[in-house]
């Protein structure tokens, strides 16, 4: 479970590829505070580190989380955000995030908003999936490659986000340009009370 408040962005350092798999080694700050075992979100995907060094750790996606997600697009150099697992003895910020990321979506534009800037993403609709909450509502949460924001302007395929410099900064937001891929989680809630309307 995690936050959707992103601690810093890790560097791609090794990718290998074994069968369906990719094993992903990352370098960051906080490597010596790990352990095996433990779950990190990548761009808002969870995944388990399996192996470190002094200054590097590895995790492993399998097909399903390559398929569903940016991260089979990585090169070495690439930088994603990271967030370590919430801890439950202080505030909550952002918003419940599972780390499972339900599609892409495609940045389609992005305004200056004089020193914040407004991105929008495009993402394929389906009706049923919307049906069971799939979606992004005004004043909403999503997810954008891991970090936790407030809808803008939904439609029935595109919404928008506002980033302000801090989070342009601190994130890799700043490497988002129109064309650019991005995992999107949608509001965990969302979809809970759309799949109990769906019984009633």
């Amino acid at each position: 479970m995690f936050s959707g408040i992103v601690e810093e962005y890790a560097t791609l350092v090794a990718l290998t590829k074994e069968r369906e798999n990719v094993h992903f080694t990352f370098a960051c700050s906080f490597v010596n505070e790990l352990k095996i075992d433990q779950s990190i979100s990548h761009n808002g995907v969870c995944l388990t580190v399996v192996s470190l060094t002094d200054d590097t750790y590895t995790v492993t996606a399998m097909k399903e989380t390559l398929d569903r997600s940016n991260l089979g697009t990585l090169h070495v150099g690439d930088k994603v955000n990271v967030e370590r697992s919430m801890m439950m003895n202080g505030r909550l910020d952002g918003h419940i995030v599972q780390g499972h990321v339900d599609q892409t979506a495609t940045c389609v534009d992005i305004k200056d908003a004089d020193g914040s800037w407004y991105f929008t993403f495009g993402y394929a609709f389906d009706k049923e999936m919307a049906n069971r909450g799939y979606i992004t509502v005004d004043k909403g949460s999503v997810t954008v490659n891991g970090v936790s924001l407030t809808v803008c302007n939904p439609t029935d395929d595109t919404f928008q986000v506002a980033i302000i410099p801090y989070t342009y900064e601190h994130t890799n937001f700043h490497t988002i340009g129109v064309g650019s891929v991005v995992n999107i989680e949608f509001d965990i809630i969302g979809k809970y009370i759309s799949r109990l309307i769906a019984y009633k």
